[in-house]
């Protein structure tokens, strides 16, 4: 598994609903970077964000659904 990231954010609460909405769709995402964004202030910003990733076989159906409008 190759993973690539599908969706970055400032704050651990963004990341961890998407990465549930990712979930919920069937797919299988993971949150990268949540635990040093909470152990230093400014982390998250300065090394670019939490990540969501997932595999890479799934990326353009994931961002797909996150582009799509929410119903």
């Amino acid at each position: 598994m190759n993973p690539v990231t599908v969706y970055r954010a400032l704050n651990p609460a963004d990341a961890n609903l998407v990465c549930s909405r990712l979930e919920a769709a069937g797919f299988h995402p993971f949150v990268v970077g949540e635990i040093a964004a909470l152990t230093m202030e400014g982390y998250a910003l300065a090394s670019g964000g939490i990540r969501v990733q997932l595999p890479e076989s799934e990326f353009d159906d994931a961002r797909e659904f996150l582009d799509a409008p929410a119903e």
